[in-house]
């Protein structure tokens, strides 16, 4: 079967709350742990199911905002998942309180207790009217950002289809388009506000009726960060402060001689060499075609997996009118198969996103063998490590995509991943500030986020652009909006890609065995104890960031940049 024929049945709720108490019952009544862990196993396929069925409402909605049928499945689904997630909390708190708990946990790993109790503070039914508003808000600013109509270069284009003209050589042609691609969201300025302050308000109002002082407590356990807390990413931010931003900020200056510009502007940024930023050389099936010669060559593994991903037609890779904007992974359990969502647009970032998901989708594709569908992704920190390292592990290829500009791409994928992060932990940041003080005005929010950008990216000019000058940046960041705290994720897992980088480049055959480990053990554990899996180092630990940036300034420093 291929993707399209992938049946959707919409999930009938009441029926499943039935059958929901029934095993609930069966499970409390349960004479030994082999009992209960075959009710486990029924409910699981029961989770699989509609896991299934809201996974395939999101992808063909995520590819065409505009239908109608699938919007209104989203609507239900939107105040649907709530709802569930009250049952599930409701056969959570039987699992917990087993009469056979430790038997179980040889059974179905540890983590599900950890996962459970965090479920359960994180949930009551008093707050499902407040979750149905949120998950309604999220799909809003989901369809905002994709209604983007921008008129360009004769043609109609949307916020992706913008890239490459903000990444031209002629930076009148940059400039201009950057002014274009941020004119979108100043037209939509109080909509975006009114959007996030919503969000804003009635997450900290569950946060509250739920017991915790603001939202930043509730948010980590929503990401099931179970085993490092806010103040473990206070401190890595202040060490990224500390040993990062300093070498970011001479790798722009880097960037400034090598562009010859004599003051370095925000619509500069894209812009990496004179001779133009490296661009894979053929179309999306150019790419695809590649991209199979690659995992083939790479690994057993990954041969068989990506013919299967070609063979059943997971992707949805090129840009296209009322698509959703960005990119993910994500997984259909009935039939064990990953998806690719992508938005193809001619730049570097169409290989990065497909390894980079490919990253995401092998790894999920070899946890499939899990019972539990809680263990088919680990936590997000954890499942980052698998799509960042990837894009590294395929180093090797990159000719196949890059031709002559392959030494261009390295560089510029090295040195932009480091620039990334300071960025990164820039969301990061916002978002705590936000929460902690949810009543904050739009416009306070948005000098919050340039007081913040200054610290990490001051190198960061916005020229004569009044709008994005004052704090409006973030707009186009969809996890603020969509996905509360997760970002951060992207970072940590960055540093823990270079570990794999560095691996690859000394012992290619050890590496593979560390990556395919921490692919196999999907969700069964978390986050630190796949890092011990992968033999990697914490990066909450000040010696893990130094021990990567000499590696890294290292390759940068080896190349002479100027002649690319």
């Amino acid at each position: 079967m291929k993707f399209n024929d992938y049946k959707y049945v919409r999930p009938d709720m009441d029926s499943i709350k039935v059958k929901f108490t029934d095993l609930i019952s069966k499970f409390n009544n349960a004479k030994n742990a082999d009992e209960q862990y075959n009710v486990v196993k029924e409910i699981n396929l029961i989770i699989k199911d509609i896991d299934t069925m809201f996974n395939l409402v999101t992808i063909r909605n995520s590819i065409n905002t505009a239908d109608e049928f699938y919007n209104s499945e989203n609507e239900y689904v939107d105040n649907t998942v709530p709802v569930l997630q009250g049952i599930l909390v409701e056969f959570n708190k039987a699992l917990i309180n087993s009469k056979f708990k430790e038997e179980l946990k040889e059974k179905v790993y540890p983590q599900l207790f950890t996962l459970a109790e965090m479920e359960i503070k994180s949930f009551s039914d008093e707050v499902i009217p407040m979750l149905q508003e949120e998950n309604k808000l999220v799909s809003e600013y989901a369809k905002l950002v994709s209604s983007a109509k921008i008129n360009y270069d004769g043609k109609i284009l949307n916020l992706s289809q913008m890239q490459p003209y903000m990444e031209s050589k002629d930076r009148s042609v940059r400039k201009e388009a950057y002014e274009k691609w941020s004119e979108f969201f100043k037209e939509n300025e109080s909509a975006f506000d009114e959007l996030y302050d919503k969000l804003v308000k009635i997450r900290h109002t569950i946060a509250t009726k739920l017991g915790f002082k603001n939202f930043i407590e509730l948010g980590y356990l929503r990401m099931n960060r179970s085993d490092y807390n806010a103040d473990d990413v206070k401190k890595f931010r202040e060490q990224v402060l500390k040993y990062i931003v300093p070498l970011s900020n001479e790798l722009r200056e880097r960037q400034k001689n090598r562009i010859c510009v004599d003051s370095f502007k925000y619509y500069d940024i894209p812009f990496n060499f004179i001779t133009g930023n490296p661009a894979p050389k053929g179309n999306k099936d150019w790419m695809v075609e590649r991209a199979k010669k690659m995992y083939a060559e790479l690994s057993p593994e990954t041969e068989e997996f990506f013919n299967m991903m070609i063979e059943k037609d997971l992707f949805d890779l090129n840009t296209k009118p009322n698509k959703q904007s960005g990119g993910y992974c994500t997984f259909l359990q009935n039939y064990k198969s990953p998806f690719i969502f992508a938005n193809f647009n001619g730049t570097k970032g169409d290989v990065d996103v497909l390894t980079h998901e490919a990253g995401h989708a092998f790894q999920a594709f070899n946890s499939s063998h899990f019972d539990s569908p809680s263990f088919i992704f680990p936590t997000y920190e954890a499942s980052e490590i698998h799509s960042m390292s990837m894009e590294f592990i395929t180093w090797p290829w990159m000719k196949l995509f890059f031709e002559n500009d392959t030494d261009k791409y390295k560089f510029y994928h090295l040195a932009d991943s480091f620039l990334f992060i300071p960025y990164g932990v820039t969301v990061d940041e916002f978002q705590h500030a936000v929460y902690e003080n949810p009543n904050m005005t739009p416009d306070e929010r948005k000098k919050v986020w340039r007081d913040i950008e200054k610290k990490y990216t001051p190198y960061k000019d916005y020229d004569n652009n009044e709008f994005l000058d004052k704090g409006t940046m973030w707009f186009k960041q969809g996890h603020i909006f969509m996905d509360p705290f997760y970002y951060v994720d992207y970072t940590l897992a960055q540093i823990c890609a270079y570990q794999f980088w560095i691996k690859f480049n000394q012992d290619r055959k050890t590496a593979w065995n560390d990556y395919f480990n921490i692919c196999k053990v999907g969700g069964s554990k978390p986050f630190l104890e796949i890092l011990k899996t992968g033999n990697l180092k914490s990066p909450f630990e000040e010696e893990t960031i130094k021990s990567v940036i000499g590696p890294v300034k290292s390759f940068l420093d080896s190349i002479d940049d100027k002649a690319l």
